[in-house]
């Protein structure tokens, strides 16, 4: 089969193609492009399963980021095992007619535990001093010890929070480039989520975003043309666009203040309680899901939600057919924002009685997405002092709460997630291949099958 990569460049939309990408806008000038419908949701994990799969996420489960498990009663977001993802991977049907086929999949969500030859994705350690060291995880296990040997550690905190730069998109680039070289992989899956993070916090600012346009362009430039020299097919796509938004939507606090909410207060702050609120919602960008655990108030928080200002749909069980989202794991009621609008999970009425988790970087423990932690707390002017202080502490070997992040969501000026937005904004599509001026995201999986398997198809044809 015909080595190929897929470069996933997160929040890549042509709108933002022109002075601040000169390789990008020179290589895309050469090819085929195409923009990608938006799915919803409009998701990180929810579009790269389809991508691989060739499914929606009514049949591979990824309804987004982040779900509620009924059986364990918790709100789990960002969890990591493929075993996650239902339906067959394009590398594992691509392995009944190649045998010698293998795939490099690198930093694609839902890498642990994947039947992917080479993989390597974010994984802090977390010692039982309560510290996070920064980390990855790859298969097999000692591609890590020889990526670090190579790059040195992964730079995870700057792949997310108020310290990212383009450190760990280049390194991701530099440690796909090594598999390649260590490996051959027939097809290599890369992801570069750097764009994602200027995007949501500063939108579509090109005075602001101009630098990071540039610094991605010359990684995609690194990566495209050492890809070239070895013959390889090259697809350059992405997840979805990030639009503008200026109004943060409170979604728990509005169903909080309908009685909907349930906490336990613990130390004076209020912990919040999914398991026991008749009602509540797991906020992912631009879409929501919404948990009913008592069916006796469905009505009553449709009817609420349906006349809150800044939400553009409410989906229950059925209607969500028509949007390929119905699935066990999904909300009894999906909503999506209108197009100046996002979803934050705030629960709390005083952001002094707010959880500890609030002010820290915790993907992992907060009940909803929170791009809130891209900021430190600008009320206090000391801030960088304090988070000075507390890097201090860590690196004494003193345990440490690095609460400085900001509760103020009016910082957020990008997001994503809904599916009714202009074209320049869509998720783009480009290769040498012709195929068209659009496509759903179930189309992706075939054109990228359709790269791979040319020779096959071409040898079957004569």
């Amino acid at each position: 089969m015909k080595k190929t990569v897929v470069l996933d460049v997160v929040g890549l939309s042509y709108s933002l193609i022109g002075e601040h990408t000169p390789f990008l806008k020179q290589w895309f000038a050469g090819k085929h492009q195409a923009t990608i419908d938006p799915m919803l949701p409009a998701l990180t994990t929810s579009a790269q399963s389809t991508y691989v799969t060739g499914k929606w996420p009514s049949e591979t489960g990824i309804v987004g980021n982040g779900w509620y498990d009924r059986t364990d009663s918790e709100v789990k977001f960002w969890k990591q095992s493929n075993k996650l993802v239902a339906g067959e991977k394009i590398w594992e049907r691509a392995r009944k007619i190649d045998p010698s086929f293998t795939v490099s999949k690198m930093f694609w969500w839902y890498n642990m535990y994947s039947s992917a030859d080479y993989s390597a994705t974010p994984r802090p350690q977390y010692p039982s001093d309560g510290m996070k060291l920064p980390d990855c995880y790859t298969q097999p296990g000692d591609l890590r010890d020889r990526l670090q040997q190579e790059l040195g550690t992964f730079p995870l905190f700057q792949f997310w929070g108020p310290a990212t730069t383009i450190k760990s998109s280049r390194w991701i680039a530099d440690a796909s480039m090594l598999v390649d070289k260590w490996h051959n992989p027939t097809l290599t899956l890369i992801y570069l989520p750097h764009l994602d993070y200027c995007l949501q916090k500063f939108g579509q600012d090109f005075s602001k975003i101009g630098n990071d346009l540039r610094e991605i362009d010359d990684v995609c430039r690194d990566l495209i043309q050492y890809y070239e020299k070895q013959g390889a097919e090259i697809i350059v796509l992405s997840e979805y666009g990030i639009t503008n938004v200026s109004k943060p939507i409170h979604i728990n606090r509005i169903l909080r203040e309908a009685g909907m909410i349930r906490y336990r207060e613990e130390r004076g702050l209020e912990m919040f309680d999914a398991g026991a609120s008749p009602a509540f919602a797991t906020p992912d960008h631009q879409i929501a899901h919404v948990y009913i655990n008592d069916p006796s108030v469905f009505e009553k928080v449709r009817t609420l939600l349906e006349s809150t200002p800044g939400i553009e749909l409410v989906l229950d069980k059925e209607q969500q057919k028509d949007y390929h989202i119905d699935h066990e794991r999904s909300g009894d009621l999906v909503v999506v924002a209108d197009a100046d609008s996002w979803f934050t999970y705030y629960y709390w009425l005083d952001d002094a009685r707010a959880p500890d988790y609030a002010r820290l970087v915790a993907i992992h423990q907060k009940p909803g997405y929170d791009p809130v932690e891209m900021f430190m707390d600008q009320t206090n002017p000391l801030i960088k002092l304090k988070a000075g202080y507390k890097l201090g502490r860590k690196l004494l070997g003193f345990r440490y709460l690095m609460n400085v992040i900001s509760l103020d969501a009016t910082l957020v000026k990008g997001s994503h997630g809904r599916t009714d937005t202009p074209r320049e904004y869509h998720p783009v599509y480009v290769s040498s291949q012709n195929v068209g001026e659009s496509m759903t995201a179930t189309d992706v999986y075939d054109r990228i099958w359709e790269t791979m398997a040319a020779e096959i198809t071409e040898k079957q044809t004569r």
